[in-house]
């Protein structure tokens, strides 16, 4: 089960890598050294703006 996972995650990301001619391994880096680590800010920022509203 958890073996099928990866293999579809290493496939995806193997895919992504070809589409965009970066291939796997850069893919995997822009992916979860850039992008992961910006939508998880970027939902805290949206997070306690909203927070803010409400307590205002």
């Amino acid at each position: 089960m958890i073996e099928s996972l990866f293999n579809l995650c290493v496939y995806i990301l193997e895919v992504i890598g070809a589409v965009t001619g970066m291939g796997y391994m850069l893919a995997n880096l822009v992916i979860f050294v850039a992008l992961q680590p910006a939508l998880i800010v970027l939902f805290f920022v949206l997070w306690r703006l909203e927070r803010r509203k409400r307590l205002t």
